[in-house]
């Protein structure tokens, strides 16, 4: 019988899982092996018939530029009962799979490892490789490698932060944005950046002070101030949603939002619109302190996961999709693909990243101490300053409260 690899993608989607899976298919189909792709995550290998399909060259050909994912994701994450109880070792067995690709986040690579050990115990060993995506960019790949999906939810991001912008200036209104962000601000800053938002509000910059829902308000509320008395009114902020995250119990309940979590303990942030909890809060502040201003609330999130990748994504996971062949033939397995910036294939295993203690992987943050976000800060973001309190006085009486880097400690 043909050898056989499956691939299958976990997780939420990001820009550029068909041009992985795209890019893995063809590269094995030409190497003689047959291809077969799972739907519904890990779901199929636990139960009895997985919903499976062959994926051919044309199948892969026609797949590999488009945005989302063919292979339907899934979340599912299988207990100690699942493996005892509901393993589907025939689909390896009769379709002789020697190697699982799966496409996804930290979750979905440990129950990768999981699998690969289970087969092993049953005497049914075979190869996996782990292909990491997120458009959070928050994976710690080396060189600052960045995670695929990011580039192009980034710019998918920036199209609608051009647009707002440009309607904030037309209609002398404030929008508030908020962007994904599980607990990094990379993608907060890198749209606000593009589009030269005055403010921009990530978790990291509250690295020497604790996140207070008043301390969020405030800096926005410090951009309005500033720009009123540059002579514009209007605007936009852009914050993340990972500043919920470092919200204490008590500052989550003042923004009258209940989260429910998802399988792997994380809040369900996509049930609830960020933008629009920061905009109420802003207009009940707005509202007491008696500044007239306008706001609105827009959210970027679902817009950008399954957008069409951008080239630089294209390039990259198909790079990453015939890099995974690469592994396989060296006899790589249980690690995950990637592309330094000098274009070498690399593996990366999981030990390698997680935690000794929690066996959790650590984000990677954005560095607000680095040039990059200094020069934003200190050029492009709207602040009140102590040069401003005198000024600043004809809108609020006390000025100091929204002084940006009081407000932060720096």
């Amino acid at each position: 019988m043909k050898q056989a690899i499956a691939i299958l993608t976990g997780g939420g989607p990001a820009p550029g899982m068909n041009t992985v899976v795209g890019s893995v298919a063809k590269t094995f189909l030409t190497k003689g092996y047959r291809v077969i792709g799972l739907h519904e995550g890990y779901t199929g290998l636990f139960k009895a018939e997985a919903r499976m399909e062959d994926i051919d060259y044309p199948l892969a050909d026609d797949i590999f530029n488009r945005g989302g994912s063919y292979l339907q994701m899934s979340r599912f994450k299988p207990t100690d009962k699942d493996f005892e109880e509901n393993f589907n070792l025939k689909f390896f067995t009769d379709n002789n799979i020697k190697l699982l690709v799966t496409v996804g986040g930290d979750d979905t690579a440990s129950t990768a490892n999981r699998i690969a050990k289970f087969l092993e115990a049953k005497k049914y060993p075979i190869a996996n490789i782990h292909v990491p995506k997120t458009i959070d960019n928050d994976l710690p790949l080396p060189g600052e490698t960045p995670t695929f999906g990011y580039e192009s939810a980034k710019e998918g991001g920036a199209v609608i932060g051009r647009a707002v912008y440009c309607d904030a200036r037309t209609s002398g209104n404030w929008f508030v944005l908020a962007a994904m962000g599980r607990s990094a601000g990379h993608l907060a800053f890198g749209i606000g950046m593009a589009c030269h938002y005055p403010m921009i509000v990530i978790p990291e910059m509250f690295n020497k002070t604790t996140i207070t829902v008043d301390k969020i308000v405030n800096l926005v509320i410090s951009s309005i101030i500033k720009r009123k008395l540059m002579g514009m009114d209007y605007g936009a902020a852009i914050v993340s949603e990972g500043v919920f995250h470092e919200l204490s119990d008590e500052e989550i309940k003042k923004t009258g939002v209940h989260f429910t979590y998802d399988d792997h303990g994380h809040p369900e942030l996509g049930k609830v619109s960020k933008a629009h909890v920061f905009n109420d809060i802003l207009e009940r502040r707005l509202k007491e302190i008696g500044l007239k201003v306008k706001s609105r609330p827009v959210e970027i999130g679902y817009e950008v996961r399954c957008q069409t990748p951008v080239a630089y994504d294209l390039e990259y996971c198909s790079n990453l999709g015939m890099g995974v062949y690469k592994l396989y033939s060296e006899g790589k397995t249980g690690c995950m693909v990637y592309i330094n910036h000098d274009g070498q294939v690399g593996q990366l295993y999981l030990k390698d990243l997680q935690d000794p203690t929690t066996g959790k992987i650590p984000p990677r943050l954005v560095d607000v101490n680095s040039d990059k976000v200094q020069m934003v800060v200190n050029n492009i973001l709207c602040y009140v300053t102590p040069e401003d309190y005198e000024a600043a006085k004809a809108y609020v009486a006390n000025p100091e409260a929204y002084d940006f880097r009081k407000i932060l400690a720096w």
